[in-house]
């Protein structure tokens, strides 16, 4: 009797015979297969997580109480800071932006971001409007496009009011393109 012997003809038919050996065996692999697939599950959740993640968390920040912006005509600069979470990292920002009155008296939150390439438009009291220094872009009190190559009008924040205090939701948007379009 050949026990070594893997199949066998019976009757016409091929049959596969099991060794103690090859059912151990087979076994094992199985086994080390599950543990591989049930340990490499939180590794690959970890390295993929960059991926999967949105870059998420600008969150509400503090303008300033309610009081400080009162009927005047000159927007008001004012520094923000707030964290934004990509990946692994944790990044605290400070921006500047501008609160004016639009033309029915409701507070409008402006970025400070060029929307031309990206420099700090700076208001002027004097002319009575925003300036780009980089390209000469011009803008209205209440951030419209004036004049120059900037492609839109400044971009407005998402703003709301939190008890007595101002709060500004800050985003990125993508420079030099007729439309805003958000990037973080």
């Amino acid at each position: 009797m050949e026990q070594e012997k893997l199949t066998e003809v019976v009757h016409g038919k091929d049959v596969i015979v099991i060794t103690r050996r090859s059912f151990f065996g087979a076994l094992l692999a199985i086994g080390s297969a599950g543990m591989g697939a049930i340990l490499a599950v939180p590794v690959l959740r970890f390295v993929l997580y960059p991926i999967y993640a949105k870059a998420a968390g600008t969150e509400w920040s503090d303008v300033g109480e309610m009081s400080e912006f009162g009927a005047g005509k000159a927007p008001l600069r004012k520094t923000i800071t707030f964290t934004q979470r990509d990946g692994w990292r944790e990044i605290v920002s400070a921006q500047s932006v501008y609160i004016s009155r639009s033309a029915d008296g409701q507070l409008e939150v402006l970025s400070a971001i060029c929307p031309h390439l990206g420099c700090s438009v700076s208001w002027q009291q004097g002319q009575n409007e925003f300036v780009c220094p980089c390209h000469g872009g011009r803008f209205s009190p209440d951030g419209l496009h004036v004049f120059g190559p900037p492609p839109r009008s400044m971009d407005r924040l998402k703003t709301k009011v939190n008890g007595s205090k101002l709060q500004v939701h800050f985003e990125y948007f993508r420079s030099n393109v007729p439309n805003q379009e958000q990037i973080s």
